[in-house]
């Protein structure tokens, strides 16, 4: 019995990584065509530019939840040894730098301040 939960975490570890790259690659892939189709339509680039930014940030951010859903499980239930704690932690460290850098391309501020349209009142 705990070979077959080993194996079933194993496959859905893989799934997880699997899905997780296949989002960053198909959101890069429809963000480019949006750009393409942005520029084809006379938008102008600056604007054109930060919702190609914008759009590939959430892209890569949902991805590597994936990634880092995969790696948790394979480190829990696959291979629980110190280093492999170690490693999921550097990652884990890596992509909340990875998502504090890219927080302020997408919102176009940092988490902890407000929204615009907040200052205001609206």
């Amino acid at each position: 019995m705990d070979l077959f939960a080993t194996d079933v975490a194993r496959a859905v570890s893989r799934i997880l990584e699997l899905g997780g790259v296949a989002i960053i690659a198909i959101g890069a892939l429809i963000t480019f065509g949006q750009f393409v189709l942005q520029l084809v339509r006379k938008t102008d680039v600056p604007t054109a530019i930060a919702a190609f930014r914008s759009t590939l940030g959430r892209a890569i951010l949902l991805g590597l939840e994936f990634l880092i859903a995969a790696d948790i499980i394979n480190t829990v239930a696959v291979t629980p040894t110190l280093m492999s704690v170690a490693v999921l932690a550097g990652i884990v460290a890596i992509r909340t730098f990875l998502s504090f850098s890219l927080e302020p391309e997408i919102e176009g501020r940092w988490p902890w301040q407000r929204k615009r349209s907040e200052k205001r009142g609206v």
